[in-house]
């Protein structure tokens, strides 16, 4: 059933009112001299007439003086099938408006329980440009908002436009009322706004293909956000680190190129009640392309072990650690012993300074490393850069997935322009022909792809654990890592790339590239297994220290990386979560707080009372030394169980059937 779904025409102008499955979230959208859309719950107006529009070379504005020949309602309530993500199945459930014009195009609009989303839809056959696409988002009120500022490559703090459009959407959270915040600098998505009552709004985008990615820029004047994109590069020359990406020197003065009918990107705005459905929502998955992998059995998740955060640091061995084949073949040893499924060969296997895949250092035997693997049953994926992946894609794809290299660990891309998205979407269909797995960083945060290409198992896009091998001793690490799941992960799954061994109380980090540590305990770490998603999910640190630490090493491997299904038993963004997520009849719990010290009640699903649990707690020391953990193990009387958090504290369980 619609909610007040009716059509009001007033002076050559029209309004369509548009409600949610269960008349929670309505929308007006109005059509005349522009086009705009409202947002609203039945407690406040969250966005007031908001404009959007697209904007063409030939002077043709969508949303202009639009004329509407046709409108098409509709409701639908569906399955999809989700075998790779953090549910099993995903409910795709919404009531639909198409607004198809005179001029050649749509917009659609969708209404779910948990937000709304619009797409532009174009029937044209011919070639055209896209000189820019309009979108002013006004909020109702200065909401405050938490919201990553871009970082460009050199951190520099007067940044140009096109500087900014050169970064790895990797910065850490500002939390400002809207207006405050810089109108100067980019923000990149997704961001989330504190709505009244308790209500989130969070504001994101969905299904970017062959066009570029969406910043937001505030006004210093009123609440709102405007949409920006990186326009087409003109001309660019080869640099950046290690000569492996292209830096734009020029660019044309139009975002697309588009030469086929086609729809655009979802603008999703996803609205919830409490905390914790920001880390259930499916919205970016459900509105992205279904998959265009037929045969999917080949696409394995798992762990990886990997030896660039930890800096080869292996200790008591007879050979000499670094990038040699023996180096390797030890990873591949410890991988196989504690079940862990993949090795990575990071930067320094290809010979440096040569963009050329294809040229592997004489320390390196390769095959030998692969045909060790398979022996062991540990797969390898191999680092690339950017550039050595486009100068030679199909080429350097096939002669290694030949050799039985299973993935690659594409980096330095550092772009969100049309041209970087469609390299994206190219290296995905060629990696998926030859059964290639793909881990993106230096990226564009997810929009989707690991639904439509699901060998795209992973980005970055995340403020990630390498940067305490570098950071100053004042990042807040911590406080980061109870916004992502609220914010960051909404997007898609995150390769943050935990597992520290090495662990440090507010105060005690300092940052050490050979030996780094993490901020927190012991415990934050191993719960982010479960918190964060990730479904190539990496263990950070040597396996030398991992052998010294054999329950937490075989605690780590046992967990899975995707999901039957996920749930948020309790959360506060900024503070503090707790997670439940079931693979086949085991459950498995992971929560994290700030630097407070905490102490939760938490109602575990009803099916685990009868069933044994093993937790891993902060320790009673844990405050003044960071390592310090309990492990118990019980069989559960009761569904309801105590978590107790030390100051930057973790907790983590497995509930799994009695023995």
């Amino acid at each position: 059933m619609f909610t007040v779904a009716f059509t009001v025409t007033i002076a050559g102008a029209a309004e369509y009112k548009l409600g949610s499955p269960d008349g929670r979230l309505t929308s007006e959208i109005n059509v005349g001299d522009s086009l705009t859309f409202t947002l609203s719950n039945e407690h406040q107006s969250i966005l007031s007439p908001s404009t959007i529009a697209m904007e063409w070379m030939n002077g043709t504005v969508w949303g202009a003086d639009m004329k509407v020949k046709k409108v098409q309602r509709s409701s639908v309530d569906e399955v999809i099938l989700s075998p790779l993500y953090k549910k099993s199945q995903v409910r795709d459930k919404y009531n639909r408006l198409v607004l198809t014009t005179t001029a050649g195009f749509s917009i659609e609009f969708r209404m779910y329980d948990d937000g709304m989303a619009y797409r532009f839809v174009s029937s044209l056959s011919e070639e055209y440009t896209v000189k820019n696409e309009k979108a002013v988002y006004r909020l109702s009120q200065n909401f405050e908002t938490w919201a990553p500022y871009v970082r460009d490559r050199k951190k520099r703090k007067d940044a140009t436009r096109e500087q900014q459009f050169w970064n790895d959407m990797q910065n850490l959270y500002t939390y400002l009322p809207l207006k405050d915040f810089d109108e100067k600098n980019l923000l990149f998505t997704p961001i989330l706004v504190n709505l009244e009552y308790g209500e989130k709004l969070c504001i994101a985008e969905a299904d970017v293909e062959d066009y570029p990615g969406m910043y937001l820029a505030t006004d210093s004047c009123r609440p709102q956000l405007r949409g920006v994109f990186a326009p087409y590069p003109k001309s660019v020359v080869q640099g950046g680190h290690n000569d492996l990406e292209h830096l734009v020197t020029s660019r044309y003065p139009y975002i697309a190129k588009i030469n086929a009918p086609r729809t655009f990107p979802w603008r999703t705005f996803i609205v919830t009640r409490r905390d914790g459905e920001l880390v259930e929502n499916d919205m970016v998955y459900r509105l992205a392309a279904p998959s265009r992998v037929t045969d999917r059995s080949w696409i394995k998740p798992g762990k990886v072990a990997w030896e660039w955060w930890n800096d080869w640091g292996l200790y008591g061995v007879d050979f000499k650690a670094g990038i040699n084949t023996e180096t390797y073949k030890y990873y591949i040893d410890f991988a196989s012993e504690n079940g862990i499924e993949y090795v990575i060969l990071d930067e320094g296997w290809a010979t440096k300074g040569k963009c050329d895949l294809l040229d592997v250092v004489p320390e390196i035997d390769l095959q030998a490393i692969v045909d060790h693997g398979r022996r062991k049953g540990v797969d390898i994926i191999l680092w690339a850069g950017y550039l050595a992946m486009e100068l030679n894609l199909e080429k350097v794809v096939s002669h290694y997935a030949d050799m039985g290299i299973k993935g690659f660990k594409i980096d330095f891309l550092n772009r969100d322009d049309q041209e970087m998205i469609d390299f994206m979407y190219r290296t995905a269909e060629v990696c998926a022909a030859h059964k290639m797995l793909v881990d993106f960083h230096g990226c564009p945060k997810p929009t989707g792809m690991q639904r439509t290409y699901p060998n795209v198992i992973n980005y970055e896009a995340v403020f990630g654990l390498e940067q305490l091998k570098w950071s100053k001793p004042d990042v807040d690490m911590v406080s980061y890592d109870v916004l992502l799941p609220y914010i960051r992960m909404v997007a898609g799954p995150m390769d943050y790339t935990q597992g520290a061994m090495r662990n440090s109380v507010k105060g005690g980090y300092f940052p050490n590239r050979s030996n780094p540590m993490s901020q927190g305990t012991r415990c934050h770490q191993l719960a982010e297994y479960v918190v964060f998603d990730s479904p190539l999910n990496m263990l950070c640190d040597s396996p030398s220290n991992y052998m010294r630490e054999q329950e937490c090493i075989r605690f780590i491997s046992q967990i899975p990386t995707v999901w039957d299904d996920t749930f948020v038993l309790d959360g506060k963004v900024g503070e503090y979560i707790v997670v439940a997520r079931r693979r086949g009849d085991n459950w498995y719990i992971g929560a994290l707080g700030n630097w407070d010290t905490r102490e939760l009640k938490v109602r575990l699903p009803d099916d685990c009372i009868g069933k044994r649990i093993e937790i891993f707690s902060d320790g009673v020391n844990a405050h003044r030394a960071a390592q310090d953990y309990r492990r118990t193990s019980e069989v559960l009387e009761q569904n309801e169980i105590v978590v107790r958090l030390a100051p930057g504290g973790g907790w983590a369980a497995c509930i799994s059937s009695p023995e």
